[in-house]
């Protein structure tokens, strides 16, 4: 169970403000590219299940996941997720063609297989994607994920937070953001979500 704070930033000045306050804990930047993927049937939709092939910085790493369901309450978001590394050319090769992706060898494509009954050469479709620039904090013992997502109809700003104490977590991060005049809110709905809906909420 991956649990995280999620907290919208209201505009890119937000976004600035946050990046420009941090700058002293940036340990790393990342360029995702993250694209999705269903049965062509909707098996894994219809299920509230999310299959999601991540590029890092140019290909330079690939990450499959599993995501299923996603609970997003008060800024605190609970999802059961599974991943693993991918050879990045199969991953581009199944961006291509999403039919290959049943015959890639992984635990979690074999997960697809087994429990949503995802199975055959045209068993795959692809939903499209987004990009996102994910600046990376270590602040207060605290890893902070504050990401820029461009889905070509807008761009949201958001900090993420993974934590084993999220209240606690989302406490520290709602002072640091009140006590600097941030303008913020609770993040309602996931990324995924919003890219499948069309427009920013």
């Amino acid at each position: 169970m991956e649990v995280e704070v999620k907290l919208r930033l209201t505009n890119a000045e937000a976004h600035r403000q946050v990046t420009t306050l941090l700058a002293p804990f940036h340990i790393k930047t990342h360029r995702q590219e993250n694209l999705f993927f269903d049965g062509a049937a909707g098996e894994l939709s219809s299920r509230r299940a999310v299959l999601r092939v991540r590029f890092f910085d140019d290909d330079a790493r690939c990450v499959v996941s599993l995501k299923a369901k996603a609970v997003l309450v008060n800024g605190v978001s609970r999802v059961e997720e599974d991943e693993e590394d991918l050879d990045p050319k199969i991953g581009r090769d199944c961006v291509a063609e999403p039919g290959k992706l049943g015959s890639v060898e992984s635990r979690v494509l074999g997960r697809v297989k087994e429990e949503f009954g995802v199975v055959g050469e045209k068993a795959y479709v692809g939903l499209g994607g987004f990009r996102n620039l994910r600046n990376v904090y270590e602040w207060k013992d605290l890893k902070l994920e504050v990401d820029e997502t461009d889905f070509g109809f807008g761009t949201l700003y958001e900090i993420e937070c993974e934590s084993a104490d999220p209240e606690g977590a989302k406490h520290l991060l709602e002072d640091f953001l009140k006590e600097n005049g941030i303008e913020y809110s609770y993040s309602q709905v996931s990324k995924f979500a919003i890219f499948r809906s069309g427009k920013l909420p």
